[in-house]
């Protein structure tokens, strides 16, 4: 394995990685900056985001959140290592570097496509309600929901996490490289410092309050008492103790031990907000292989996870419905908008009554999905004007339809990686810990999730069960799309992002851009966002977006113009591979 690099990573003020992309910049991502390195390729990567041109590549490509982590996995794939063990060592380096949007605290979810045989696999690394949990966790004493914070700060919001296993899973399937060689950058890095990317210091900064609440915490992000600034180096020696143990004694010891001994005292001990973690639900975590979930469009095959996410399944829906409607006027044509705004409106009205986790409730994925069923909701989108209210449709079901819409916040964390390796496998993963900095506790060096706050707050609703409520060992709700298009049984784009319930959105919009609109794929993840998933038209602030708003009030659309900070990571496969990064955060994508 080459010799791994260090970056210096600098503030510019008033400035992104791309500079024409500074207006769509969300507040808590204020102070985005650039990065200077000592590295050719990393250069090269930045100065062709910055120019809106995909990274071009033969043999391999990764793309990811953060230069370092970005450049960990890209190491691996030149010393001859497959995709899954470049996403372990783009993963670890993320939990390093990216601490507030994934890591070992976490959970997540893969797309795998396996170049040998052609198959397509999906693997549920989401994380579980504690066993103790009841439906009332997040309910004060009259049964009214709790404000989202007062669940998220402390224990209460801490499920299983998953992404250990996860990734212990990919690397024994599909991994060549030593196990352990895979974490030692990010040990490395994490013993000598790395530099504070501005995003971070952006994010520390606003959220300088609840990261405060613990000491751990506190200490390593607000030193003395002040949010670390972009530039500071940060020395992270739990983190590395922690991959150490990792490296020589496997994930196993992450769910039992001193470790988990440790995670549990601390959600159980956590001042004002205790959680009911035990180490018997570390002990019994297991990830699960789920059913991929493909949906034809454009003559291409859209693939996917299915539940406990909702990713594929209303993705899929939106580019159900709208296959038989031309797009080809593009993203300024508010007709164009107005389709898919109201597409998603409809699969956004589904996946509120009936997705949830299967092991728990019975979902009607084939019905949902069906094209006689999506030709015949497709026909409300045949007027001129938005729709005036979408309630959910009633797709093939062999189980009675007693379901109330939940109430579940997602907000917009998590982190997207897209690789492809020389033998051709793919790996399109989406990972998170939900809300920045997860539950703001910290244990081992990595930040703890605060997953479950993605359960309804609520039970029942007029009497009547919700399917994505809290129950025991239960999985929440994700709109978490990591996504593999194929063609003819040969894929031809990785793809997902970042951003909550409007992770749904950002995909979609990526693979319209480019099936339809004929972008390549930085094109695709410069793409001005419109999102529209509950009536209201969300258009990104300072882009050719938010001059849709007139046109879109006048066919009846409430509109709301704001930052909209999608994290894309898309990959082309064809002749060459192509990688594309999301200009409104710090990615790149690097190839070979």
């Amino acid at each position: 394995m080459r010799k791994f690099l260090m970056y210096a990573l600098f503030a510019v003020s008033g400035s992104v990685s791309a500079q024409q992309a500074a207006d769509t910049v969300a507040p808590e991502a204020a102070g985005t900056g650039t990065f200077l390195s000592l590295s050719p390729e990393i250069d090269a990567a930045l100065a062709a985001k910055a120019a809106g041109r995909p990274v071009e590549a033969q043999n391999w490509m990764v793309a990811a959140a953060n230069p370092l982590a970005v450049q960990a996995g890209a190491d691996v794939l030149a010393a001859g290592g497959t995709a899954a063990d470049a996403l372990v060592a783009v993963q670890v380096m993320l939990g390093l570097v990216e601490p507030q949007s994934s890591g070992l605290g976490g959970g997540a979810f893969l797309v795998w496509y396996d170049a040998v045989t052609g198959a397509l696999t999906t693997i549920d690394g989401r994380e579980t309600t504690p066993l103790a949990a009841t439906p009332t966790l997040f309910q004060d004493a009259d049964g009214e929901p709790l404000k989202f914070y007062d669940a998220v700060v402390g224990g209460r919001s801490v499920g299983t996490p998953g992404t250990p296993a996860l990734l212990a899973e990919v690397h024994k399937r599909w991994g060549r490289a030593d196990w352990a060689d895979l974490l030692a950058p990010a040990i490395d890095l994490a013993q000598s410092g790395f530099a504070v990317s501005p995003r971070l210091a952006g994010l520390v900064s606003s959220d300088a309050e609840r990261l405060a609440r613990s000491q751990i915490t506190a200490d390593y992000f607000l030193p003395g008492g002040t949010p670390v600034r972009a530039g500071d180096t940060l020395v992270n020696r739990p983190y590395a103790d922690t991959l150490k143990t990792l490296a020589s004694d496997g994930v196993g010891a992450f769910y039992a031990g001193e470790l988990a001994k440790t995670m549990v005292a601390t959600v159980t001990g956590a001042k004002g907000n205790p959680g009911v973690l035990s180490e018997v639900d570390l002990a019994i975590y297991r990830v699960k292989e789920r059913p991929v979930i493909c949906v034809p469009y454009r003559a291409h095959d859209v693939c996917g996870m299915g539940p406990p996410s909702s990713g594929a399944l209303a993705v899929g829906q939106i580019l159900g419905m709208l296959e038989g409607y031309d797009l080809s006027a593009g993203p300024n044509d508010v007709d164009v908008r107005r389709l898919i705004g109201d597409a998603s409106r409809l699969a956004f009205a589904d996946r509120g009554l009936y997705v949830a986790d299967t092991d728990y409730v019975p979902v009607p994925v084939a019905g949902m999905i069906d094209p006689a069923y999506l030709a015949e909701r497709a026909k409300l989108l045949s007027g001129d004007d938005a729709l005036p209210e979408v309630s959910a449709g009633t797709p093939a079901f062999d189980h009675a339809l007693l379901w109330a819409d939940g109430d579940a916040i997602e907000w917009p964390s998590t982190s997207h990686i897209s690789i492809v390796d020389a033998a051709g496998n793919v790996a399109s993963m989406t990972t998170t810990i939900e809300n920045a900095f997860g539950s703001r506790l910290m244990v081992g060096g990595f930040m703890l999730n605060n997953q479950i706050t993605d359960f309804s707050f609520r039970s029942h609703r007029d009497g009547v069960p919700i399917t994505n409520r809290v129950e025991p060992g239960k999985r929440p709700r994700s709109s978490m799309s990591p996504t593999i298009v194929l063609k003819d049984g040969k894929p031809v784009l990785a793809v997902g992002s970042p951003g909550g319930s409007r992770i749904i959105g950002y995909t979609t919009q990526a693979i319209i851009a480019v099936l339809d609109w004929n972008m390549d794929v930085q094109q695709a993840a410069a793409v001005p966002h419109a999102v529209n998933r509950f009536g209201t038209y969300d258009l990104e602030k300072g882009t050719e977006a938010a001059a849709l708003a007139e046109g879109l009030a006048n066919i009846g659309f409430e509109t709301d113009v704001r930052a909209l900070t999608s994290g894309l990571h898309l990959i082309a496969i064809g002749d060459t591979l192509q990688g594309g990064a999301d200009p409104r955060r710090e990615g790149i994508a690097l190839g070979e």
